[in-house]
């Protein structure tokens, strides 16, 4: 169909998301393999899924069940319909590829269907069309990113899409929040928490990914998981921005390694770039 990029190197994320994982995933894998084997593995944040993807792509995960959940519902409705019939994404992706323009986007935008499949449809063309690939809601949770001017917008990426498809059928992708993994995860399990960063500074925060937000409250809430998991037998791996708040919350109990990671989103293009982050594990 037009506009499928062809590719080998699938799957890979569907959707753009902010502080996604592609450019980390050296790191994070070099984690997995210091885990050493494990059980199921389980993504409580799940965001664009770089590192469920690439464990699969990779065949890390082999016949193991994986998780996958978030509280933004969008999100998960896009998980869901490309788990469960992608051949009917495709479809309502190659109409709204058809009917590309400014009018066309904020109609769609306006609009949240009742449908299941309409609503995926729906989130990956307003995420491939929108300005830097944002997802942003306001506070009633509405979707409130403006037009992006691309020449030729990826809308329908139909070789990642049946490939994702395909990886989505070994997972259990649900609803639910972060703190429910004490209940799922068994020891020997394999947890990676990507929650939204703490900000590093007042300006810098980009925490509204879901209109509940993610505080200093709900990251101790998370360290606090992290560490009855640990008791749990459970292995965890987690990101976060390299903030002495972090710190605080990890150091003694877990293993804190520091990387560098280009972030594009800030309204000032002087303060793009490349920032320190927290890779933090368990073992």
């Amino acid at each position: 169909m037009n506009g499928t990029r062809r590719t080998l190197n699938v799957p890979r994320p569907f959707l753009k998301w902010v502080g996604g994982k592609g450019q980390l995933l050296g790191p994070l894998l070099q984690q997995v393999e210091r885990a050493g084997e494990f059980g199921r593995y389980h993504e409580p944040f799940a965001g664009g899924g770089a590192l469920f993807f690439e464990l699969f792509r990779t065949n890390r995960l082999g016949r193991k069940r994986a998780f996958l959940s978030d509280t933004n519902a969008r999100l998960i409705d896009a998980f869901l319909a490309v788990q469960e019939d992608v051949d009917r994404v495709i479809v309502l992706l190659e109409d709204h590829r058809a009917r590309h323009s400014e009018e066309h986007y904020y109609a769609v935008r306006s609009k949240v269907p009742a449908d299941l499949f309409e609503r995926a449809a729906r989130i990956i063309y307003l995420n491939r069309t929108c300005y830097n690939g944002l997802f942003r809601e306001n506070s009633k949770g509405i979707f409130n990113v403006p037009f992006g001017r691309y020449a030729k917008p990826l809308i329908c990426d139909e070789v990642n899409l049946r490939a994702a498809s395909a990886a989505l059928a070994h997972a259990r992708v649900e609803v639910r929040p972060f703190e429910s993994v004490l209940s799922k995860a068994q020891e020997g399990d394999l947890v990676y928490f990507d929650p939204p960063y703490d900000p590093v500074s007042r300006t810098a925060s980009f925490t509204a990914y879901e209109k509940g937000g993610f505080g200093r409250e709900q990251q101790e809430a998370l360290a606090a998981v992290a560490s009855a998991l640990t008791e749990k037998g459970v292995n965890v791996i987690l990101s976060n921005s390299m903030t002495p708040f972090i710190r605080s919350l990890y150091e003694g109990r877990f293993t804190i390694a520091e990387v560098l990671a280009n972030r594009h989103v800030n309204s000032r293009a002087d303060r793009r770039g490349a920032v320190s982050e927290a890779l933090i594990r368990n073992f």
